[in-house]
């Protein structure tokens, strides 16, 4: 499960409750909003992570966009709705976060009702950008409330509460979307998104009635669009945040390939959706102990460790291909992909808790002194890189080595030109481990070059 996105550039920080920084106390207590604004995270992400899970899946096998026109769709979407927070927080604090949220899922609701109900190619379209925009809205608004619920002192704790919100409700999307697929047809997994979204709406018109009050004016959709530009122009930044790309872009593989891989080579009963969840259930049980493992450890060899092991995981799935028969485990006998496929997640989840906790901490310092605050608003970027690059690579990867099933009955293919056809399916495996490879040895010559630099810097001094 990939971190939380805070997107807190361009919010200030209002305690709702109204203590200030010296008297404030170590609490678990926070304001109605606050647990109104999980609940709301709640069911946006279980709403969100439904039909992502299946995304790849239906647009291929509803709609009938190919793997290669489905990646690009793929990408534009995932991508998009990581870096539009950066312009519609900036809006959201100016219209207050009440009305933000009641927009954000009315776009939400109606966009995946529209997807499940109207499955052709350019209402897809349309669906997507819905959904999109109105994701990009619900980000940045609940991260501020949950920001402004809470002092200095018990903002950790408060994210802490958070975070597993957004892993729960990424699990329970997930599992639902299963016999959601299965027993009604993948054009219900959207629907059953806009019922969830319908009921976050209910609990914001309901229940959320936050303080909009700023201490300070909040940036313009302007202001955040210079500041963008202003991070792009810093080369050692922008090498940190496309080096770490590498990491996401192996993960985001889970929505990518995945579904359409063990459905293609192991049948229409296996399930993706549940393999998927072995990566928030990993990190849900493991950050924190890693957390502490690695405290004394410098950034960057965490964030090394992390590199070095993500494509060992892409390798692990790739190695599924060498087994011809059922893999015993506990006298259960199961299919070597999906044995395959659940040890490589479940590396995955691994690894992200070796980066999660000091990436961050890391990036901070690649930040021009004194802009450190206005740079880890962006330090998500590389997620944006990630979705991008990874899902146009999936859906190539997918068409060359593990094509779509009715492409190859179109050909009118024998039954052994078939099998030749998915003879290479772990080549596409095999590409994201070399994606991987590549992310850590870019992190090795990184380290080595600002060293370097920053060494050469000081003796000037």
């Amino acid at each position: 499960m990939r971190n939380v996105h805070h997107c807190l550039e361009g919010f200030s920080v209002t305690n709702e409750t109204g203590d200030s920084a010296a008297a404030a106390v170590s609490t678990w207590r926070y304001p109605k909003n606050f647990w109104i604004a999980n609940g709301v995270e709640l069911f946006e992400r279980a709403a969100y992570y439904g039909t992502f899970i299946a995304l790849a899946l239906f647009l291929t096998d509803v709609v009938g966009f190919t793997d290669v026109e489905a990646g690009w769709i793929g990408a534009l979407f995932a991508s998009f709705i990581y870096l539009l927070p950066f312009v519609s927080g900036a809006a959201a604090d100016r219209i207050g976060f009440r009305y933000s949220l009641v927009i954000a899922f009315l776009l939400l609701g109606v966009g995946y009702a529209t997807l499940g109900l109207y499955p052709t190619k350019v209402a897809v379209l349309g669906s997507l950008a819905l959904i999109c925009v109105g994701g990009s809205i619900v980000k940045p608004t609940i991260t501020g409330t949950v920001a402004r619920s809470s002092d200095s002192l018990n903002r950790a704790r408060a994210f802490s509460i958070f975070y597993m919100i957004v892993n729960i409700g990424s699990f329970s999307g997930k599992t639902i979307a299963k016999p959601v697929r299965t027993m009604l047809g993948l054009e219900y997994v959207p629907l059953y998104s806009s019922a969830a979204a319908f009921l976050a709406l209910v609990l914001v018109v309901f229940f959320y009635w936050p303080k909009d009050e700023l201490e300070q004016r909040p940036r313009s959709a302007l202001e955040a669009i210079r500041d963008l530009g202003l991070v792009f122009r810093n080369g050692r930044f922008m090498a940190l945040l496309l080096i770490t790309a590498g990491f996401w872009a192996i993960q985001g593989q889970l929505y990518a390939s995945l579904p359409k891989y063990v459905i293609r080579m192991v049948g229409p009963d296996a399930s993706p959706e549940w393999y998927a969840n072995v990566n928030p259930l990993i990190v849900v049980l493991l950050v924190v102990p890693i957390t502490q493992l690695v405290k004394k450890l410098e950034p960057v060899t965490s964030i090394g460790i992390s590199l070095a092991l993500i494509p060992c995981s892409a390798l692990i799935m790739a190695f599924s291909g060498l087994f011809e028969r059922p893999i015993v485990i506990a006298g259960f006998s199961m299919h070597p992909i999906t044995v395959m496929m659940v040890l490589g997640i479940a590396l995955q989840g691994f690894a992200e808790c070796f980066l999660s906790p000091r990436y961050l901490e890391y990036a901070s310092k690649q930040a021009p002194p004194g802009q450190e605050g206005l740079y880890m608003g962006y330090a998500h970027l590389n997620t944006f890189f990630a979705w991008l690059t990874g899902f146009v690579l999936s859906g190539y990867l997918l068409d060359a080595f593990c094509p779509d099933p009715k492409k190859l009955a179109a050909a009118g293919l024998s039954a052994e030109q078939v099998k030749a056809a998915y003879a290479h399916a772990p080549y596409l495996w095999y590409t994201f481990a070399g994606v991987g490879v590549a992310a850590f040895v870019a992190l090795l010559i990184f380290k080595f070059v600002t060293e370097r630099v920053d060494d050469a810097g000081r003796a000037k001094l």
